[in-house]
């Protein structure tokens, strides 16, 4: 009755959410702790009309009805329309059903919008995804990729740049990335099959730059990255051992976000980590 997955949050990439799909009721989750349920809306007039007249499917609307943390089910205010004694069953329900799932959902997000390079247009950096093929008609036509914001995802600024004031290393790749697609930039969806990998950058954005400062800039953001990017599936083991070790800087994320890696290359050094965490989390609640 209920449907499992996992898709890429997008654009710019900020994670992977999990997602329990039923007819009416869905819930996400973004950590593996927090849940939120929604409940989808039936189309209303214009989009009926829209999808007789133009055949576009109708985008589905949800609204929150509820969370989930600790076991605890909060039931927020619904719209008077809404049936109460309805809702709540199906709540119930779907908060059962959740108590036994094991994270992380396969991922199903296999269509995907790509930024193209403008030399050779093979695939430069990931700008949307989505799950069924009707969807993509949703998404606007866009040809430039965005980073995460610095305010989102603080990159340390050398000493060299914070003396000149050179704009933090997030928005100096994104401007490398959208001047790498030409003067007249091009994206294109693909349909990715499982385990494929050729010709897709796999952390999402290229790391192939031919100058040394230029390369050493995206493995800076790519570094900073690694607590999310390591929720990705697919990813080699060469590539997860290598964004496993330069999460280190960061281990509050990574134990935040363990419970959604499908795998771990080193399993001592993420042991270590989650340690870590966990000793700076009791220091931090020891001094309040």
């Amino acid at each position: 009755m209920f449907r499992s997955y996992s898709k890429r949050l997008l654009s710019p990439f900020s994670g992977q959410v999990q997602i329990v799909e039923g007819p009416r009721l869905r819930a996400l989750t973004l950590d593996g702790q927090r849940w939120e349920m929604q409940y989808r809306l039936l189309p209303d007039a214009e989009q009926q009309r829209e999808h007789q007249l133009y055949g576009r499917p109708a985008r589905r609307r949800y609204v929150p009805i509820a969370s989930i943390q600790g076991g605890r089910t909060e039931r927020l205010g619904l719209p008077a329309f809404f049936d109460r004694s309805q809702v709540d069953g199906q709540i119930d329900e779907l908060a059962d059903y959740l108590n036994d799932v094991a994270l992380p959902f396969r991922a199903a997000d296999r269509y995907e919008y790509w930024l193209l390079d403008g030399r050779d247009e093979a695939p430069l950096a990931l700008i949307f995804s989505c799950t069924e093929a009707e969807e993509m008609a949703f998404y606007a036509e866009r040809t430039e990729w965005t980073a995460l914001p610095a305010a989102r995802m603080t990159i340390p600024a050398t000493a060299r740049e914070q003396e000149a004031s050179i704009p933090p290393v997030n928005y100096r790749l994104e401007g490398l990335v959208n001047e790498r697609a030409g003067r007249h930039p091009r994206a294109a969806w693909f349909q990715r099959q499982s385990g494929e990998t050729t010709s897709f950058p796999p952390l999402l954005v290229s790391e192939d730059w031919g100058d040394e400062a230029d390369h050493q800039l995206c493995q800076r953001y790519v570094r900073r990255q690694a607590p999310l990017l390591l929720m990705l599936h697919g990813l080699g083991d060469a590539d997860r051992l290598r964004l496993e070790q330069a999460a280190r800087d960061n281990v509050m994320e990574v134990e935040r976000f363990y419970p959604l890696y499908p795998k771990v290359a080193d399993e001592q050094l993420m042991a270590a980590m989650r340690v870590e965490a966990r000793l700076r989390g009791a220091e931090t609640a020891d001094s309040k």
